[in-house]
């Protein structure tokens, strides 16, 4: 019997989740540091929603499963602080609130302010909710060094 991929799909208004191919996401989370330069090409060279989305989820997954260095991408997972795509703040926002990277608490501040005042349209799932988390995670002191 052969397993066909699934194909990754964002929320929608029937589904407050997103659809992953399980196998591929374990595949990059078991290379662990070894997967990290194609996550980076990935971010770096692609604006798809869709596709960021993917690439974010999985590197979440990786930060669960313990790789080191994932923090070292914080130049390329910079280029999306100032997206107004909900589905990407809330994977961005969940990994700088696991990596507490210094540099990503003012976008943090900002995407919520930005939400506040133009709350996203096509939201499936709100991505306030997990920016606040995170801010108030840089301001625990139980996450400090």
């Amino acid at each position: 019997m052969v397993v066909q991929p699934v194909a990754f799909q964002l929320p929608d208004k029937n589904r407050n989740y997103c659809v992953v191919d399980k196998r591929k996401v374990n595949l990059f989370v078991k290379m662990d540091k070894y997967s990290l330069p194609y996550m980076q090409r990935v971010l770096k060279t692609t604006d798809d929603e869709k596709h960021v989305t993917e690439t974010l989820y999985i590197l979440d997954r990786m930060i669960d499963n313990g790789t080191k260095n994932i923090d070292k991408l914080y130049p390329v997972l910079s280029k999306f602080n100032n997206t107004k795509s909900p589905n990407i703040q809330t994977f961005l926002a969940g990994i700088y609130r696991k990596l507490q990277i210094p540099d990503a608490f003012g976008p943090l501040v900002k995407m919520l302010i930005q939400n506040s005042i133009n709350p996203p349209s096509e939201a499936f799932f709100d991505p306030n909710e997990e920016i606040g988390g995170a801010i108030l995670s840089y301001l625990n002191d139980r996450f400090r060094n």
